[in-house]
């Protein structure tokens, strides 16, 4: 039970609570990115769905833990914002590696690809999209990955190499065209409202389970709606919300949930994990630095883009947004955006500490600094809650920071 858990106590604690049939209705795993808090709520609906003697096992071969194992069972609701493409690039990169190498653990890779793309499909469920007006322009996407996994179903020999890799690039490419079309940057309340509505299902053996990730990106009006659930869980149903921002999640929320906290494993730590699920030699990559490796722009390029585009503005040079952007692939996937705001912040901070702040004429630079930090999060925020296009997003933060500096001309020194 937990097996593949690897250096997190979360799963000894959940272990014992299943075990002693005292797991809450609800339940809150909180921790650092790529910590394991995702797997560790998927395996949670296999165990409370086991049929098999030895309850849990991560060899069971009952049908229930089947259908668990490839994500499709029809008992779990996977659903909240997540960056999936570089999980998916990364674990069709090793698939094919193993593939080609003819390595031992090719299945165990096919399997870790299949499951890769389906925590990324399992958010547009008919259970979710009911009613959605975009379903026409994902079922195409959703019915194409369907038709392409089942050339590499575990049940089915593979197909000859070169027609497997044709096959894994047209998966990849499917996939970022469904992330970057349709992946909402804050979970939609219809979602709740659907999943409210098929929670109340009966079931006939075990539990269902609902996986709600990234809970602190939800808005007034969901957080309400979930609240209303948590407030009469029904019978049956686990709720597991999943954070890396604890601190963001109402207090009202959290007094309906226990708590399973995560921590930040070692590089040590980090490089086994690796090493065992991407099956890749690393000597000092971090789970996150691993998975960066497939950006389309390396992560210090997009940070050097975001200085550099704050620096200019301070010397009075207005770049095009549009080239900006476009140098910036238009800030797909998403990741892409937060680097370039790190970038951003990093400038503003070293400007901050570049200067000796108790002479009075480099005091306004601290002042200038936190406003455009101000700008920066909210620039963030437009794109990523209220969907602004990334141009004029970036359009109206150019103006906002000249705003800015305009008020502070003559008092700064750069």
């Amino acid at each position: 039970m937990f097996e593949n858990l690897l250096y997190q106590n979360a799963g000894e604690q959940l272990s014992a609570d299943v075990r002693l049939t005292r797991l809450p209705h609800a339940i809150l795993l909180s921790g650092p990115v790529s910590s394991g808090k995702l797997s560790c709520a998927l395996e949670l609906g296999r165990v409370l769905s086991c049929r098999a003697h030895e309850h849990g096992l991560w060899q069971c071969t009952c049908t229930s833990c089947l259908l668990h194992k490839s994500l499709l069972s029809p008992d779990v609701i996977l659903a909240g914002p997540r960056d999936c493409t570089l999980e998916n690039a990364a674990a069709a990169e090793a698939f094919l590696r193993g593939v080609r190498q003819n390595r031992t653990w090719v299945a165990a890779a096919r399997y870790l690809f299949i499951r890769s793309v389906r925590k990324l499909t399992a958010r547009f469920s008919p259970v979710l999209l009911a009613g959605d007006d975009k379903v026409s322009k994902i079922a195409p996407l959703l019915a194409g990955l369907d038709e392409l996994l089942e050339e590499i179903d575990p049940g089915r020999p593979l197909p000859p190499v070169a027609l497997l890799e044709k096959n894994c690039g047209e998966i990849v490419t499917l996939c970022k065209k469904l992330e970057s079309g349709f992946m909402y940057d804050t979970l939609p309340v219809s979602h709740i409202r659907s999943v409210s509505q098929w929670a109340r299902y009966t079931v006939s053996d075990g539990k269902k389970l609902v996986i709600l990730e990234n809970a602190d990106r939800m808005q007034e009006s969901v957080r309400n709606a979930l609240l209303k659930i948590l407030e009469e869980p029904p019978e049956n149903t686990v709720f597991v919300l999943t954070t890396a921002h604890k601190g963001a999640i109402m207090p009202t929320i959290l007094s309906r949930v226990r708590q399973y906290s995560f921590t930040e494993r070692t590089s040590v730590q980090q490089r086994e994990v690796l090493s065992r699920v991407f099956h890749a030699q690393v000597q000092d990559d971090y789970i996150t630095d691993y998975l960066q490796r497939f950006l389309p722009i390396s992560p210090q390029d997009i940070k050097q883009a975001g200085a550099e585009y704050i620096m200019n503005l301070m010397r009075g040079i207005r770049l095009s947004p549009e080239m900006i952007c476009k140098s910036c692939m238009a800030f797909e996937p998403r990741v892409l955006l937060s680097l370039f705001c790190n970038g951003m912040t990093g400038m503003l901070r070293d400007m901050q500490v570049s200067h000796d702040l108790n002479i009075p004429q480099h005091a306004c630079l601290s002042e200038i600094a936190v406003l455009i930090m101000y700008q920066v999060r909210y620039f963030y925020s437009s794109i990523t809650t209220y969907n602004q296009n990334p141009v004029s997003a970036l359009e109206l933060l150019t103006g906002n920071i000249l705003s800015v500096l305009k008020q502070y001309k003559g008092g700064l020194v750069v």
